[in-house]
């Protein structure tokens, strides 16, 4: 049976009538209050219902709305994914701005047809699926380790170890190389929330340097050795089509590094905020332990509930009406996934958490041409671990306080201590 997540997020609509629409009226994605953050499903409700087109003051328009949203991710003529505008005067001349307008998330074709068609390349159902094997020995040797501690953070020890494993294997970085791999990732992603701090700006850059300078080594190998182009998504993107141009050096560098960002970050995402949800949601939990076949559903649900990325942006080019407001060319939109993905007018009950949802189309992994070139193996890596984790310790329970990413951006924990307890 579906379980209310009453005890997981607090009430989505907790605020009464009058609270409701003020936050609606004044909120401002630059001054978050500190409980948006552990959760911020009250404040979507408020927005999706007083305001599903909030204007911010900065001009800006917040879009809360399934119906609103969907639109925008499919026009990607007349909203633009290119950011060049939007993070010359945020990042000012610096490694961040030179990644964050060369990757392929932030960018509009013909690079982004390039650069995506290399990347699926590597990642089609048949390459996915011969992954597999080598996924499930990956989840147990970190589950065997667990088990001989008892009490883990599942963060460190399990979700954010998966992805960063995987997406070193397919730009086949050695094992001992990975260690700096999670924190340049996070330190890159901290610097797009909505208030770039000069901490976040500083070990963004820094970030970028010192990854980047490790890839050149990288690639420099590569070339002289070239991979497999069938699992090797590195020598897949220094070859060629014959209607290409070739990437450039910085171009190159910068999708390997968007790939650890992407591949990491919506991963450990997943799998934390999965594991957490089921420790507020006892029936759900038991449910996925004797019916393991529901986890394929299950895990769209948990995309759904708790997205692992809430916001996204896009830029207009040309005059346009969204969500009954009208903006110029150049008018900057922010989608709000997390709040798109608890829409009642799309999905019943939308904060009841429920393993065998379906239909679930959902908002997680985008939509249109920028849709998350690794979905199926963040699918797949997400159905692994969450199962194979249940099977072995379906006793598992908090064992002291979870510690958020403390972002609005990106929806996950930096540490999330449980006692583990065998089948």
């Amino acid at each position: 049976m579906p379980t209310s997540a009453s005890s997981l997020h607090g009430d989505a609509k907790r605020f009464d009538a009058g609270r409701a629409r003020a936050i609606a009226a004044s909120f401002d994605l630059t001054q978050l209050p500190a409980d948006f953050y552990a959760d911020p499903y009250p404040y979507y409700h408020a927005l999706r219902t007083h305001a599903p087109a909030r204007r911010m003051p900065d001009g800006s328009l917040l879009l809360t709305r399934y119906e609103d949203i969907v639109p925008v991710y499919r026009d990607a003529r007349l909203f633009s994914s290119d950011k060049n505008k939007e993070f010359g005067p945020k990042f000012g001349p610096s490694p961040l701005l030179e990644h964050h307008t060369t990757s392929l998330i932030f960018n509009d074709p013909p690079l982004h047809t390039r650069v995506r068609r290399a990347i699926v390349g590597a990642l089609s159902q048949r390459h996915i699926a011969a992954m597999e094997a080598g996924l499930v020995a990956l989840v147990d040797r970190l589950l065997d380790a667990m088990a001989t501690q008892g009490r883990v953070d599942l963060i460190e020890a399990f979700a954010g170890a998966i992805p960063v494993d995987i997406i070193g294997n397919l730009l086949r970085i050695p094992h001992a190389d990975r260690g700096p791999l999670r924190d340049w990732s996070l330190a890159i992603l901290g610097a797009l929330e909505p208030v770039l701090t000069a901490e976040a700006a500083r070990e963004g850059n820094q970030a970028v340097r010192d990854f980047g300078a490790y890839l050149k080594l990288l690639i420099a190998e590569r070339r002289r050795t070239p991979g497999d182009p069938a699992t090797d998504v590195l020598t897949r993107l220094l070859m060629t089509d014959a209607d290409d141009e070739p990437l450039t050096e910085i171009e190159l560098l910068h999708q390997c590094i968007f790939l650890l960002n992407a591949g990491h970050e919506t991963t450990t995402n997943l799998i934390g905020n999965a594991l957490y949800a089921l420790t507020a949601l006892p029936e759900q939990r038991a449910r996925l332990v004797v019916e393991p076949a529901l986890i394929a559903t299950a895990v769209e649900e948990f995309l759904r509930f708790d997205s692992p990325v809430q916001l996204g942006n896009r830029i207009t080019t040309q005059p346009v009406v969204v969500g009954g407001v009208a903006l110029p060319a150049d008018g900057r939109i922010t989608i709000c996934i997390g709040g798109a993905n608890r829409d009642p007018a799309q999905f019943p009950a939308p904060d009841t958490f429920d393993a065998a949802r379906d239909p679930n189309r959902h908002l997680a992994f985008g939509f249109g041409i920028h849709t998350c070139a690794g979905l199926n193996l963040a699918r797949l890596e997400g159905r692994i671990a969450i199962t194979r984790f249940l099977a072995r310790f379906p006793g598992y329970a908090l064992d002291g306080v979870p510690t958020r990413g403390g972002r609005a951006r990106f929806r996950g924990f930096l540490r999330l201590p449980v006692r583990l307890a065998p089948a």
